[in-house]
C-alpha cells in the first residue's frame, strides 16, 4: 500500500464568521504565487466556499465529510491530492469542534495539523487564551499555528503574537478590508462567477499576508485508498445537467461519479436556453431559483421542453432548488408568485429564516444515498414522500418524492455514496 507525503493544514476557527474562507483563499493564492502546487478541500457539504477556493487555488476543490463521503472516500481524495501537491489546505466548517462529525474529527482521523483563524479585531491577550483552549481541548487534535484576522496595525499584531502559548506557530494577520471581503447572501457566500472582481479580491487578501504565511508544516503521510469503482450502469446514457446562476450547486465528485458510470454529460441553462440538449435523463441541481424567478417563469420555451421530457417518461432528478423549479408555482417571499414547470403539484414559499440544515441519508431500494439539506423555503404539496431521509443520529428528515419519472427532494445527494441508487434514478429504462 503506497503512502504519499505532503504538508497539510486544516484551516479552522473558534466559530463561524471568523474568516476561514477568506484566509484559506488568501493562503492558497499566496502559496500558488510562490510557485507551489496547492490543493484545497472543504470540510462538510458546502457548495459555495469551494467555488471561491477553486478560483484561489486554480485546482478542483472536493468535499471531505466523514458521514456524507465516508472515510474511504476522504482517504482516497487526500492521497490523490498528496501525490501532486506541495501543500494541502482543508477549510473547516463552523467552529473546530462543532457538529457531528466535526472538523476536529476529520483532522484527528487523518492527522491534519490545524491552523486556528481567530478574529482578533476586539481583543488582545485573550487571543492567546482562545488559541490555548483550542490547542488543548482534545488530545487527538493538533493545533499547531494561529492567524489573527481583522487586525489593525503592527502593535496590535505584536500583542496577539506575544499572547500565543509556547509551541504555536504565528502565521501573521489579515487586516479588515472591505475590498477583499467576500460578499454574502442568505445561503452563504455569493457564487464565485457572480463576483466580477473575485480574482482581485483574492489577490488583495493574499498580498495582505506577510511572508510568515508561506510557512509549511511538516509533511503528513496519506495512505492510498483504492475504493470501489462505480459500475458502468449508465453506459451510453446522455444526461443533461442544468448549470447557470440559478442552478449551480453541483459537487465535482458527482460529475466524476456519473462519468465513471459511463454517462455522457451535457450542460444547459434554464435561464438562457430555449431548448434542452438531446438527452435521455435530466438533472436539476440546487441553486437560487428564487433570485431568478421571473426569468425562469418567462422562459416558456424551456418550460415546455422540460415538460415534454417528463411527459415522455424520461428520468428527472430535482434537488432542492431544482425541486422548487418543478412545482406549480414559487413564491419569493416578497410578494412575487410565478408559475414554474408544473411537473410536481404544490408550491413553495421562501422564508426569512432557515428552514432546514444538516446531513441526511435516504434509504433507497438500491442503496443509501447520503447528502445534506440547506434551505429557506417551505414546501406545500399533496404528494406523500415515498422515502424519508434521516440525519446521522437517526432523526427523520426530508422526504423524497416520486411523480411519474420525476425524483424530487430537498436532499443534495453525494452520488459516490450510492452509485447504484443514483444509476437507478437516471437510467432511462
Amino acid at each position: 500500500m503506497s503512502t504519499a507525503f505532503c504538508p497539510a493544514l486544516m484551516v479552522s476557527a473558534p466559530a463561524s464568521g471568523q474568516g476561514k474562507t477568506t484566509v484559506t483563499a488568501a493562503l492558497a493564492r499566496r502559496h500558488r504565487q510562490a510557485g507551489r502546487r496547492v490543493r484545497v478541500f472543504k470540510c462538510g457539504p458546502d457548495f459555495l466556499d469551494p467555488m471561491i477556493l477553486e478560483r484561489a487555488s486554480g485546482a478542483p476543490v472536493y468535499q471531505l465529510d466523514l458521514f456524507m463521503c465516508g472515510e474511504e472516500e476522504c482517504r482516497r481524495l487526500l492521497h490523490e491530492a498528496a501525490k501532486e501537491a506541495d501543500l494541502i489546505l482543508v477549510e473547516g466548517v463552523m467552529g473546530l469542534f462543532d457538529g457531528t462529525p466535526s472538523a476536529a474529527d476529520l483532522a484527528a482521523r487523518f492527522g491534519l495539523p490545524v491552523l486556528a483563524v481567530i478574529d482578533g479585531s476586539a481583543m488582545a491577550q485573550t487571543f492567546g487564551a482562545l488559541a490555548h483552549g483550542l490547542s488543548t481541548y482534545r488530545l487527538d487534535v493538533r493545533v499547531v499555528a494561529a492567524l489573527g484576522n481583522k487586525v489593525r496595525g503592527e502593535r496590535h499584531a505584536a500583542m496577539l503574537a506575544e499572547s500565543l502559548p509556547e509551541g504555536l506557530h504565528w502565521v501573521g494577520t489579515l487586516p479588515p478590508d472591505a475590498d477583499a471581503a467576500l460578499p454574502e447572501r442568505h445561503l452563504g457566500l455569493v457564487q464565485a462567477e457572480e463576483i466580477a472582481d473575485i480574482d482581485s479580491r483574492i489577490d488583495r487578501a493574499a498580498a495582505s499576508l506577510s511572508d510568515a504565511a508561506l510557512w509549511l508544516p511538516d509533511p503528513v503521510p496519506f495512505i492510498a485508498q483504492l475504493g470501489p469503482v462505480p459500475p458502468p450502469h449508465l453506459a451510453g446514457t446522455r444526461i443533461a445537467v442544468a448549470r447557470d446562476a440559478a442552478f449551480g450547486f453541483i459537487y465535482r465528485a458527482n460529475i466524476g461519479c456519473l462519468e465513471a458510470m459511463g454517462a455522457q454529460l451535457v450542460y444547459f441553462s434554464p435561464l438562457a436556453d430555449a431548448r434542452l440538449p438531446q438527452c435521455d435523463a435530466l438533472w436539476l441541481p440546487g441553486g437560487y431559483p428564487e433570485l431568478y424567478l421571473r426569468s425562469l417563469s418567462d422562459n416558456r420555451a424551456m418550460r415546455a421542453a422540460i415538460k415534454a421530457h417528463h411527459a415522455a417518461g424520461k428520468p428527472i432528478l430535482a434537488e432542492c432548488g431544482g425541486m422548487l423549479y418543478c412545482l406549480d408555482a414559487l413564491d419569493d417571499g416578497k410578494g412575487l408568485v410565478l408559475p414554474m414547470l408544473g411537473l410536481m403539484p404544490g408550491t413553495a414559499t421562501i422564508q426569512p429564516r432557515l428552514a432546514a440544515l444538516g446531513l441526511q441519508a435516504v434509504d433507497l431500494p438500491s442503496g443509501t444515498l447520503r447528502g445534506h439539506t440547506f434551505h429557506y423555503s417551505r414546501l406545500e404539496t399533496p404528494l406523500a414522500p415515498l422515502w424519508r431521509a434521516h440525519n446521522p443520529e437517526g432523526v427523520v428528515g426530508e422526504g423524497m418524492f416520486r411523480h411519474g419519472s420525476l425524483w424530487a427532494s430537498y436532499v443534495h445527494g453525494y452520488f459516490r455514496s450510492a452509485p447504484a441508487a443514483v444509476a437507478a434514478i437516471f437510467h432511462p429504462g
